[in-house]
């Protein structure tokens, strides 16, 4: 059985590799430990994850890696803001929505991203090939989020 001292080291140990390093899988994790010293096997990392509280968040590259628990809202909306971006090439409020526009087959992986980013003011997305339709709350203005959304945009 482990100690709790020797716990509280790999746990302290993993919330500083996941705030280094993008570890996608438990695997990752406990490869991480073994090469800072720490004997764990993808069990006890599993436990220690959910102990820890740890999220995915989606990194800049993309993936899905583990976060702090706490850092994922600000994470998430940087997330949003990178895939927009990366994707987005017009965006335009129309009532209640906000219509963004991608090059042809983006939509999708863009909306994936503003629904796992969990946007305050957005209830939810639609994508087709190249429009994304964004459902705004009520009590957020599609004018504000669209303000937010359009200072990602490439100017150029």
């Amino acid at each position: 059985m482990t100690t709790a001292p020797a716990r509280r080291e790999r746990q302290q140990a993993i919330l500083e590799l996941v705030r280094d390093r993008a570890l996608s899988t438990q695997t990752d994790v406990a490869a991480a430990l073994r090469e800072e010293g720490f004997e764990a096997v993808q069990t006890t990392v599993s436990r220690d994850i959910a102990e820890l509280g740890l999220v995915k968040v989606r990194a800049p590259s993309g993936r899905l890696v583990y976060a702090a628990p706490g850092s994922s809202d600000g994470d998430r909306l940087r997330a949003i803001g990178a895939a927009m971006r990366r994707y987005a090439l017009t965006a335009e409020a129309a009532g209640a929505l906000v219509v963004v526009t991608t090059p042809s087959g983006y939509a999708s992986a863009l909306a994936q991203v503003i629904d796992e980013g969990a946007h305050p003011a957005i209830v939810g997305t639609i994508a087709g090939d190249n429009t994304i339709f964004l459902a705004v709350r009520e009590t957020s203005s599609a004018r504000e989020l669209l303000r937010e959304l359009a200072g990602h945009l490439d100017p150029a």
